[in-house]
C-alpha cells in the first residue's frame, strides 16, 4: 500500500499554514467513520518538533495505522516551533485555512477555545479517559465540554550536579527536606567561592518556580468568586509568604543576573555554574550538550524531587500538550480518528517507555518508580496550574508576573508589587484575549 504523507517545517510551515492548509471532505463517506475503505479527503495534522524529534516511531505507527484504515485519505503532516506556531495558527484561522488536528501546549488551549476555534469531543471515546491526569483535562474543559485531548504531561523537577553534592556533603542524593537542603547548598556554595557560582540557580523572573512556592503555602494567583468573575489573590497572605520565600531563595543563592530569564538556565548548569536548578526534566540533556553545556556531567546530572517548605514536596506546575480538532474542518471525524490512534494505549506506551509521561494514570504508574522519570511522575498527579480563566492568555501575554518580580528585585515591596499585580490581573482576567 502506498501511504501518502507530506511533511513540512518552519517557513514551509508556515506557508501552508496560510496557503494551503485546507482539508479536502471528498463528500459525506470522509466524515462517516462507517465506510472508512471509502472515505476521501485530506487531513491536515500539526505537531510540534518534539514528536519529530524524540518519539518519530510514534508518528510513524500511527501514521501507517490512520492509512490502513482510510487507504484513499491524504494525510499531511507538519512540524511547527514553539516559537512560531502561535503566529502561524492565527494566521491559518484568520485566513479560513487552518489545520484539521493542531498540538496545542496546555498554556494555549483557553484561547482558542473561548474564540471558537476548537470542536467539541466526546471524552468516552478515547483509551484511558477514565484516568487521564486532572490537569490536562483542566486544560481542555470549559463549562462541562471537552475541547481537546491529553497527550502528554510534564512536571518540573530538581535538576542537580550530584558531584558537588557529594563533595561538599558526603552524600550525592538531595535532601529530603528543604532545611537539609538549605544546610547542603550553603556548604556548597561555601566550597565554590570564586566567580558567579549559585549554589541554587533560581533565576528572579522565573514565575513559574515563583508560583510554585505560592502554591507550596496555599496561595494561589486568582480565584473565580460567587459573583462570576476571576479576581487576583497574590496580594493574600498565603500568595505573599510564598513569594517572600522564594525572592529570599533567590537572593541568597543566585549570584548571577537577577534579571535574566530562566530560558538559558540548563548551560549554567552545563557550565558548572550551579550545583542545582529547577526545571523541566528534558532541561538535564541540555545541560550535557557540547555546545551549550558539558558532555562530560553525564554521570553527574540527575534529577529529584524539589523539596518545599513545611517539610514537603514543592508542588510542580503541569505542563505538557493537548491534541485539538479545528472548528472549521471539514473532515473533523476522521481528525479526531487520527487523534484517537495517536493517543491509544499503545501509542501512549511509546512515550511511556521514552521516559515522558503519558495522559494518563494508569500508564504513569511504573514510571513512579523508574529513576529517571520518579521525580516527574510522583509531582504529576498533585500539579498546579494557571487559572483556568478567558483572559489569561493576555496576563502572561503581558508579562503580569514577570513584572512583578522584576519590580520585587528592584526595590518594591511585595506587598505594593503584589497589589499592582493583583490590579493588572483584575483587568485582564475576565475578557477572553
Amino acid at each position: 500500500m502506498k501511504r501518502r504523507l507530506t511533511a513540512a517545517i518552519g517557513a514551509a510551515a508556515l506557508a501552508a499554514a496560510v496557503a494551503g492548509c485546507s482539508s479536502t471532505p471528498g463528500g459525506a463517506s470522509a466524515n462517516d467513520p462507517s465506510k472508512p475503505a471509502n472515505a476521501t479527503g485530506t487531513v491536515n495534522v500539526w505537531l510540534m518538533g518534539e514528536a519529530q524529534s524524540s518519539w518519530p516511531e510514534l508518528v510513524q505507527q500511527v501514521n501507517d495505522e490512520f492509512a490502513a484504515k482510510y487507504p484513499k485519505v491524504e494525510l499531511r503532516l507538519q512540524y511547527q516551533t514553539w516559537k512560531d506556531k502561535i503566529g502561524n495558527l492565527d494566521a491559518a484561522l484568520q485566513a479560513n485555512n487552518p489545520p484539521d488536528v493542531v498540538e496545542l501546549g496546555n498554556t494555549e488551549t483557553m484561547k482558542y477555545i473561548l474564540n471558537g476555534s476548537l470542536a467539541t469531543v466526546d471524552r468516552t471515546s478515547f483509551d484511558n479517559n477514565d484516568t487521564w491526569i486532572r490537569g490536562l483535562v483542566n486544560t481542555c474543559t470549559y463549562q462541562g465540554k471537552l475541547f481537546c485531548v491529553p497527550y502528554y504531561a510534564g512536571a518540573r523537577v530538581a535538576l542537580y550536579n550530584s558531584a558537588m553534592f557529594q563533595e561538599a556533603t558526603g552524600s550525592s542524593q538531595v535532601p529530603a527536606t528543604e532545611d537539609e537542603l538549605l544546610s547542603a547548598l550553603d556548604r556548597i556554595q561555601a566550597k565554590n567561592r570564586g566567580g558567579a557560582f549559585s549554589a541554587l540557580y533560581l533565576p528572579g523572573p522565573y514565575w513559574y518556580a515563583a508560583m510554585s512556592y505560592v502554591a507550596a503555602y496555599g496561595g494561589t494567583i486568582a480565584r473565580f468568586d460567587n459573583g462570576g468573575r476571576w479576581h487576583g489573590t497574590l496580594n493574600e497572605a498565603k500568595a505573599q509568604d510564598g513569594i517572600a520565600h522564594f525572592v529570599e531563595l533567590v537572593k541568597k543563592y543566585n549570584h548571577g543576573d537577577l534579571t535574566a530569564n530562566e530560558l538559558n538556565q540548563a548551560a549554567v548548569l552545563g557550565k558548572h555554574k550551579t550545583a542545582m536548578l529547577y526545571g523541566n526534566g528534558w532541561e538535564a540533556s541540555a545541560a550535557l550538550d557540547p555546545l551549550s553545556g558539558d558532555p562530560k556531567l553525564k554521570d553527574a546530572v540527575k534529577v529529584a524531587g524539589m523539596p518545599g517548605p513545611n517539610g514537603k514536596p514543592l508542588p510542580s506546575f503541569i505542563g505538557g500538550s493537548d491534541l485539538a480538532v479545528t472548528a472549521k474542518s471539514p473532515v473533523q471525524e476522521l481528525a479526531k480518528d487520527w487523534i484517537r490512534m495517536f493517543t491509544s494505549t499503545r501509542s501512549e506506551q511509546i512515550l511511556a517507555d521514552k521516559e515522558t509521561l503519558p495522559n494518563n494514570l494508569t500508564q504513569l504508574a511504573p514510571l513512579k518508580e523508574n529513576p529517571a522519570t520518579a521525580a516527574a511522575a510522583n509531582a504529576v498527579p498533585d500539579a498546579w496550574f494557571t487559572p483556568v480563566a478567558p483572559g489569561w492568555a493576555a496576563v502572561e501575554k503581558q508579562n503580569v508576573l514577570v513584572d512583578m518580580l522584576n519590580a520585587i528585585f528592584s526595590g518594591t515591596s511585595v506587598d505594593q508589587a503584589t497589589k499592582t499585580a493583583d490590579a493588572k490581573i483584575d483587568q485582564l482576567i475576565n475578557n477572553p484575549s
